[in-house]
């Protein structure tokens, strides 16, 4: 758990423990294996998933809405290479301004 708040804090250093828990617990058995810990910013198919999965059913945005905020965080995170699923979701929800409502 501490990891993915250290990687979270790296981009929002006012990160909240229980929000990044929050998201810990929704993805689950994807943040098990390596591949699907990680956001491939490069696939757009991995981008439409992360923006109909989490921005439109789970953050209740439209598909638009959630399309720019995939696209500013994967600019933000352009320079990690290997890009955490918890911390894009979070900056997707805060982007979003949805961290409150998780």
């Amino acid at each position: 758990m501490s990891d993915y708040l250290a990687d979270v804090k790296k981009y929002d250093a006012a990160a909240d423990e229980a929000v990044v828990t929050k998201i810990v617990k929704h993805l689950g058995i994807a943040l098990r294996n390596r591949d699907s810990s990680l956001v491939s910013a490069s696939d757009q198919k991995e981008l439409d998933r992360v923006r109909d999965s989490w921005c439109v059913k789970k953050l209740g945005v439209d598909a638009a809405a959630g399309e720019s905020a995939v696209a500013k965080v994967a600019q933000i995170m352009a320079a990690d290479r290997s890009k955490g699923r918890v911390t894009f979701y979070y900056l997707v929800a805060k982007e979003l301004g949805k961290l409150d409502s998780l």
